[in-house]
């Protein structure tokens, strides 16, 4: 190996290992994202600005997909490219877990709250 070649190599030190990183322009623009997305929904169930509370559960519920998407991108460095794309398919599968469990958890307060709130049993007796 001639000098010329180590060399040139020796100041190739950007190497791509298959992980993401960031910088702190990242990690600031992913906190100011996650305060943002914590803070509307907060102000929308304060000052109930909009007309239902259906509206307003659905609303905060996509904010809260968002913000978890906002978290594994800028925190947890997910991307198509880092890892040979898995951490796509790590996205794909957290959304659809998220998706479960958003539904499921508003299916069961749903229902506790028409099964287990005795004002609609109590409204028609006197």
């Amino acid at each position: 190996m001639s000098t010329d070649t180590h060399a040139a190599g020796a100041h190739d030190h950007h190497h791509d290992d298959g992980h993401a990183h960031s910088t702190f322009s990242g990690y600031m623009l992913g906190f100011v994202l996650s305060v943002v997305l914590t803070a509307i929904p907060f102000w929308l169930v304060m000052s109930g600005v909009l007309p239902s509370k259906q509206i307003t559960a659905l609303v905060i519920m996509a904010f809260a997909v968002v913000q978890i998407v906002v978290h594994m991108v800028y925190f947890l460095h997910m991307n198509a490219k880092s890892e040979n794309g898995w951490t796509m398919m790590a996205l794909i599968f957290t959304i659809v877990m998220v998706v479960i469990a958003l539904s499921g958890s508003l299916w069961v307060m749903s229902h506790l709250n028409s099964n287990m709130m005795p004002i609609h049993q109590m409204s028609g007796m006197k």
